[in-house]
């Protein structure tokens, strides 16, 4: 799907990629509708929890170094910038630089909900800017912006004919999609549309789209063995490195829900190659990635060369280890980036995925092909998967949970965590985007699991005084049966 940076509005998911947060059903059914076109989003009656895409576009926003983010709207819009601006300081402390991103929220009360709140908005915008000085100003809008039809494009608009430095409006209203990834996409969109610029020259480059970077000095070395230097993305990224992306080897990511807008974005407008293939979370998807990469970078043998040397060292740990996994039974919470890869991780160490729920999925993305990582999880899976769309609600998962009991739950979100803890099932929080990386997080994994399900006295006496709120009534539902007749 063509990009177009002429509107400051992103299309949602729902509409641009036709992705959809209610389904029951299973692996093979879920991408044969993909494939054929006939996947339709199913509603529920209820629902007990979400997440807001805002936090997820400005959040992104704010990891960039030294740039103002103003979030204009009500101050509780504003509650998740603290935990944002602390982390943005400890990561960028973590790698020697300094992160002075300033986080601004309009404080927006009930008078400018009425009478509307263009002009302390362009106020706070000049104030902060003349205090501050930073490289850059991204203004998010909010669901009372959007409401009350907050002109923010013309303050925009009308502030960069006298600030000098890049300035873009971020329509992130929490409403517009329920599906709060459409927030990395929004995010993307201001970047290409305000900060990056036309490319001179190639630079030996590679773009990679990442949360934290925690892996960040892994693969700085991983890549300088093939010749090239690495740009990570957002975080404590500067402006301008951000303005010549445009002119990398190739764009590359951690999570496909995160880097798709990017990394389509980068290669249609300026030829950047975006490499779409499953994730780099266990043996085949490391491999299958840098061999990618290294095709796309002509650093082909060089690759294979490193590839078989790493081989050497972890694979026969790997193969000894999942002797003790072989027959675990799992499941799987998780956003759609990391379900479908973390089910495909788990095969490989023989272990038997019996459900997994992705918060939402993406019919497509944007090159309107089905999302890699659920085709080749239909292609290799020995089994059909017992799949859901639930957008973290809870009472869903722990009737899967009651229902299967598995020997343990995999997510990266810990409220559910804690819920399947408190059910007495063992439980793993995949919080680290790198927990799974290459080889040696694959085996750091798997030794994971392993100390998981061999210590649940913590599970179990935790289950024996906790009162959860669910009633034997509750789990003695048909989950599925219950789903659908719910998504009706």
């Amino acid at each position: 799907m063509a990009l177009n940076l002429k509107v400051s509005s992103v299309g949602t998911r729902e509409n641009r990629l036709g992705s959809i947060t209610g389904y029951n059903g299973d692996l093979q059914d879920l991408v044969n509708r993909s494939r054929c076109g006939t996947l339709k989003n199913r509603e529920r009656c209820f629902s007990q929890s979400s997440t807001c895409l805002s936090g997820c576009a400005l959040n992104q926003l704010s990891g960039i170094r030294d740039v103002l983010v103003i979030n204009h709207a009500p101050a509780g819009c504003s509650a998740t910038a603290p935990g944002s601006i602390v982390l943005n300081h400890q990561l960028a402390a973590k790698i020697g630089v300094a992160n002075d991103t300033v986080y601004v929220g309009t404080d927006m009360d009930e008078r400018d909900t009425v009478f509307g709140a263009t002009k302390t908005l362009r106020d706070i915008i000049k104030k902060t800017c003349e205090v501050y000085k930073p490289k850059a100003v991204f203004v998010g809008t909010s669901c009372v912006t959007g409401i009350i039809g907050e002109d923010v494009d013309s303050i925009v608009a009308e502030l960069r004919e006298e600030i000098d430095i890049p300035i873009a409006a971020v329509h992130c209203e929490g409403f517009k999609s329920r599906i709060w990834a459409s927030g990395f996409d929004i995010s993307d969109h201001a970047v290409l549309q305000t900060i990056v610029k036309q490319p001179k020259e190639k630079r030996n480059v590679i773009n990679f789209k990442n949360f934290f970077e925690s892996e960040r000095k892994q693969i700085t070395e991983i890549f300088a063995e093939f010749g090239v230097k690495t740009q990570f993305l957002y975080q404590n990224a500067t402006v301008e490195e951000l303005e010549h992306i445009s002119e990398s080897l190739a764009t590359v990511c951690i999570c496909g829900t995160l880097g798709t807008y990017l990394g389509n974005g980068l290669e249609q407008l300026y030829g950047v190659p975006y490499i779409r293939t499953i994730n780099p979370l266990g043996v085949a998807g490391f491999e299958t990635w840098l061999c990618e990469i290294g095709k796309t970078i002509g650093k082909s043998k060089e690759v294979e060369a490193y590839l078989e040397r790493e081989r050497a060292v972890y694979l026969p740990q790997i193969e000894e280890i999942k002797k003790d996994l072989k027959g675990l039974k799992a499941v799987i919470g998780m956003g759609p980036g990391y379900t479908y890869e973390v089910s495909r991780v788990l095969q490989e160490l023989d272990m038997e995925v019996v459900w997994a729920a992705a918060w939402h999925y993406d019919g497509k993305y944007d090159n309107d092909q089905v999302p890699p990582a659920l085709d080749y999880l239909q292609k290799t899976s020995p089994g059909n998967i017992n799949l859901s769309v639930a957008d973290q609600q809870n009472f869903e998962v722990l009737n899967i949970l009651n229902e299967y009991q598995p020997d343990i739950y995999f997510s990266r979100h810990p409220g559910t965590t804690v819920w399947a803890i408190k059910q007495g099932v063992a439980a793993l929080y995949v919080a680290d985007e790198y927990m799974i990386f290459g080889y040696k997080g694959t085996l750091n994994f798997a030794k994971s699991i392993l100390d998981t399900v061999r210590n649940r006295s913590f599970e179990k006496n935790l289950a024996k005084r906790v009162k959860l709120p669910y009633t034997d009534w509750w789990y003695q539902q048909n989950n599925g049966a219950f789903l659908k007749e719910a998504a009706e």
